[in-house]
């Protein structure tokens, strides 16, 4: 690949396609518009909701919505995808926040879009395809139940000051802390979840997230008037200004440029930086499996193509620039992103508009936002966590997939929840390739043919001729040869040899008696294309080759008469 096709063809394909070979006019400007202040409208709540759980303030949910929505939508290859904080990061950005601040966050974020970029240039785009439905679903759910456990926390406004990063350590630290349950936070949580649970049913068009925590306010306004208090954004979240001065809640600034490793919460030397490589490198990785799954499910509802090593270029690219502008992790988000089609966007104009809302928001309502009661951000999280678990899927799963798929999903969900993705995802692809190699040997077998006859045997293999199937197969054909003088193998159904079957079938040929020869007929183009690599010739009165079966038959009666 040539350098200089990188910005030409990789970058901006989405910007490309659907603006300058497609034309834009007015109606399609307006129809951008609009979805953008509809998404916009649900990013708002949901990443300041995603920044507390990520350990860090509100606001800087807000930038990176801002910075990653403007620069991803203008340099990656999803045309309708919205990219922001999302809830899949959660439970990776909130142990780095808790042990290296904002400032590591940052670095790691950094890091990440690095990472994301040599994948894009690489070309690992297509690997998504590669990794198995249950592995996805169980990564998944098992990150949708801990974003919900960590939630449990303000929603029920328990006092713990310090949350484990471990699970269990979250259970046991919230179970410890239930007597100090604030039953006004309590209230005000569960009026917002129970409109966020209705608003769908009304089907209207309009997204129920502003709803339902203007809903969570209007209560917890009502409370107040009876002077009990309700914890929000502005009692827990303070900012210190350029000046000095100190505020609380969300500063009604624009996002300035900062450099991220300039901090004096972290001390930077070359163990910290090492131990922030792989958090990125762990980054990136959901990064692309998110964008390039969320990418996936666009084009399937808008029958449009994606070019993914673009998207994880674009990514990349946004993950860099987010953090000199307060900017935490960010990936396409589906469920904005399908809110953006629903809403009628036919561009990545509409994710630009998004982030023009979210920052006249920012500029114009900070005051506002920071009487968001925190408890009504936890039950947003709580919807969002349940609709990233698929437990429709699961349970589809469940009922009517194979055991071996069973297996890997709750593994992989398990593992999730108990450790992390990197080990779930990693330990689920590892344990699918076993058990599909498993079920592929299972599916090579013999089938005698009824052309067979005293001295001649001839059998058909049905399936490829690997590793794991070989040795098995030529065991089996060695305990069939007794009394015949001449095998014939016909390898129609063969698409596969690699070295282990080759490996098996030498063995096999060398162990054949002296009286005893082997004919191979009708190979495939791989196993001819390995048995001539290997240098595999035919030997007289042992070994032959045949075009067909006939052939070999034919000689094989020439030589018995």
């Amino acid at each position: 690949m040539k350098w200089h096709n990188i910005s030409i063809i990789q970058i901006g394909s989405a910007v490309k396609a659907a603006c300058i070979t497609t034309p834009y006019n007015k109606q399609r400007l307006l129809k951008d518009i609009i979805a953008g202040i509809t998404v916009g409208i649900i990013a708002i709540p949901l990443s300041m909701a995603l920044a507390i759980a990520s350990g860090v303030a509100p606001q800087h949910g807000l930038y990176t919505a801002i910075i990653a929505g403007i620069v991803i939508a203008l340099t990656g290859g999803s045309r309708f995808s919205i990219s922001g904080p999302t809830a899949a990061f959660v439970v990776i950005l909130y142990p780095v926040a808790m042990q290296y601040g904002l400032s590591g966050l940052l670095i790691a974020t950094l890091l990440s879009g690095i990472f994301l970029i040599l994948m894009g240039i690489i070309r690992l785009g297509r690997l998504i395809e590669y990794i198995p439905l249950p592995v996805v679903l169980g990564f998944t759910c098992g990150i949708g139940i801990t974003i919900a456990t960590m939630q449990i926390k303000d929603l029920f406004g328990l006092n713990i000051e310090h949350m484990p990063e471990s699970y269990i350590g979250k259970v046991t630290a919230i179970a410890t802390a239930f007597p100090t349950l604030q039953f006004t936070d309590l209230l005000v949580g569960i009026s917002t979840l129970v409109i966020l649970i209705i608003w769908p049913k009304l089907r209207l068009k309009f997204p129920g997230h502003l709803p339902a925590i203007l809903v969570g306010v209007v209560v917890m306004l009502f409370l107040q008037q009876f002077g009990l208090s309700v914890e929000t954004i502005g009692s827990r979240f303070s900012y210190t200004l350029p000046d000095g001065t100190i505020g609380h809640g969300i500063p009604a600034v624009l996002p300035e440029f900062i450099l991220p490793w300039q901090s004096a919460e972290l001390h930077w030397d070359w163990a910290v930086f090492s131990a922030l490589v792989p958090i990125g490198l762990t980054m990136a990785m959901l990064c692309a499996i998110e964008s390039l799954l969320c990418a996936v499910v666009l084009d399937e509802m808008t029958h449009t193509k994606h070019n993914s090593n673009s998207e994880l270029i674009g990514q990349g690219i946004g993950n860099i620039l987010a953090p000199f502008f307060g900017g935490i992790s960010a990936t396409a988000a589906i469920a904005r992103s399908a809110a953006n089609v629903k809403a009628g966007a036919t561009s990545p104009l509409s994710s630009c508009f998004h982030a023009i809302v979210v920052l006249l928001a920012l500029i114009s309502f900070a005051p506002i936002l920071s009487y968001l009661p925190l408890s009504a951000m936890a039950a947003l999280l709580l919807i969002v966590a349940w609709n990233m678990s698929e437990a429709k899927r699961m349970v589809y799963i469940l009922k009517r997939a194979p055991k071996d798929d069973i297996i890997i999903m709750l593994i992989c969900m398990s593992l999730t929840v108990l450790f992390d993705m990197v080990i779930a995802i990693t330990f689920g692809i590892v344990l699918a390739s076993l058990l599909f190699m498993r079920r592929i040997s299972r599916m090579t077998r013999l089938v005698e043919s009824p052309l067979s006859t005293e001295e001649t045997l001839i059998v058909r293999i049905n399936g490829p001729l690997f590793f794991a199937a070989a040795e098995k197969i030529f065991l089996e054909l060695y305990n069939r040869i007794n009394g015949y003088k001449h095998i014939v193998l016909q390898w129609d159904a063969v698409p596969l040899l690699d070295a282990g079957g080759l490996n098996a079938l030498t063995h096999f040929i060398d162990a054949l008696p002296a009286d005893v020869d082997l004919s191979i007929a009708e190979l495939q183009f791989q196993p001819l294309k390995t048995l001539a690599r290997a240098k595999l010739l035919p030997i007289e009165n042992k070994l032959a080759f045949y075009s067909t079966l006939s052939e070999a038959l034919t000689d094989k009666l020439n030589r018995e008469e």
